[in-house]
């Protein structure tokens, strides 16, 4: 079951409603998303209350971007043991919601196996799902944490690469606070220029088809008071043939062990003329995203979106005069099919660096990867010791 209620908020300062979290009203606990697909129209929360409404608000993109994805998945794991139901049906319908994003996965493994020691352990029902609980807490603390160290990270390597400040920072879709526990992956570094004067310019992709650019970081570029620009997908290689463009920062919801990048259909030509123009393509995600089990690109599942998502103009969940909610307007004859792939995978060769909490990957190989996950697992160990 779901609920809706808008939250009326001016639009000129930082978000203050957080992309997910975790509350227990008196009716129970509940997983409270803020619906991306309302935004920049209206800021509205979507309550869940069992793991079937939180796989439905992902597969719509309610909640979307893969460290927040992670978070969502251990809380739906967690939202299952309290009220108690099913948590293994539970985990394989959240883990399988969006294939492509391997946080989500990672989340609801996380908090699963929270659970079942806690019953391994000989807990009750009621201890193992405070031990998921936990578990999907921790992961929020942790992406927090990781986000501001990606941006300390980012910034250092901007400062390197590119002397002299007054960067100009093309990006791709959304990677800002709404895709994170924390200020995002590759938004919060270009975010933390912006907050040291050293950002010129945000161009910002309008990401088609569902206009993640347009709407969702145009929204936060707006609040934080940044300098940006919006253009359309094609637009970008006439900005890199007039010498605009300094560096292009994205994020990734799958790198594979080579270093092959998925993120958001339409990165994988940025990184094309990036290269072609001597402009770095970098890429900022937490460790967490790196998947070895993945071996290259060609291994990553691309998930296909819905042809109509193409051939027509989708309307806001916010009603429109003259139209129906979540309709939309033909833009291709009626029967066209559609090519409607969520992401594309960029090969590492084209990619300048990978920027992660626990350092930055350049050049990136397989090598270097794996070297910087075992650093990762290490410290992660350590610090449950």
């Amino acid at each position: 079951m779901a609920d809706q209620y808008a939250q009326s908020r001016e639009h000129d300062r930082p978000m203050e409603i957080p992309a997910i979290r975790w509350e227990e009203p008196p009716e129970g606990p509940v997983v409270v998303l803020l619906d991306q697909t309302r935004l920049p129209a209206e800021e509205v929360e979507l309550v869940c209350t069992d793991a079937s409404t939180l796989v439905e608000a992902i597969r719509t993109l309610a909640v979307r971007g893969a460290p927040v994805l992670g978070i969502a998945g251990a809380y739906g794991v967690a939202l299952a043991a309290v009220r108690g139901f099913d948590v293994e049906d539970a985990a394989r319908a959240l883990a399988g919601a969006r294939p492509t994003a391997v946080n989500l996965a990672v989340g609801v493994r996380r908090a699963q196996a929270a659970y079942r020691g806690a019953l391994s352990d000989g807990g009750d029902q009621r201890a193992a799902g405070e031990a998921a609980l936990a578990a999907a807490r921790a992961l929020h603390g942790e992406d927090a944490r990781a986000s501001a160290r990606m941006a300390v990270h980012g910034l250092a390597l901007l400062d390197e690469l590119l002397p002299g400040g007054g960067h100009r920072i093309l990006t791709h879709c959304n990677t800002g606070a709404l895709v994170s526990g924390g200020e995002g992956t590759a938004f919060a570094v270009a975010l933390a220029a912006h907050r040291v004067g050293q950002l010129r310019r945000l161009w910002v992709d309008e990401t088609r088809p569902l206009l993640q650019g347009a709407r969702l970081t145009a929204y936060e570029a707006a609040r934080n008071g940044m300098a940006y620009t919006l253009l359309t997908d094609n637009a970008a290689g006439s900005l890199f043939a007039a010498g605009e463009v300094d560096a292009v920062l994205v994020g990734a919801d799958r790198i594979a062990a080579d270093g092959s990048v998925a993120n958001k259909v339409g990165t994988y030509p940025l990184a094309v003329l990036a290269r072609y123009h001597h402009v770095p393509f970098i890429v900022v995600a937490p460790v967490t995203t790196v998947d070895p089990d993945t071996p290259d690109g060609a291994s990553i599942e691309v998930e296909q979106r819905p042809g109509h998502e193409v051939t027509e103009l989708t309307a806001p969940q916010v009603p429109v005069a003259g139209m129906e909610s979540g309709g939309g307007i033909p833009v291709a004859p009626l029967g066209t099919q559609a090519y409607n792939p969520a992401f594309d995978v960029t090969p590492p060769e084209l990619v300048t660096a990978i920027v992660t909490e626990e350092g930055v990957v350049s050049p990136v190989t397989a090598e270097a990867l794996a070297e910087l996950c075992d650093r990762s697992r290490q410290v992660t160990i350590q610090s449950m010791g």
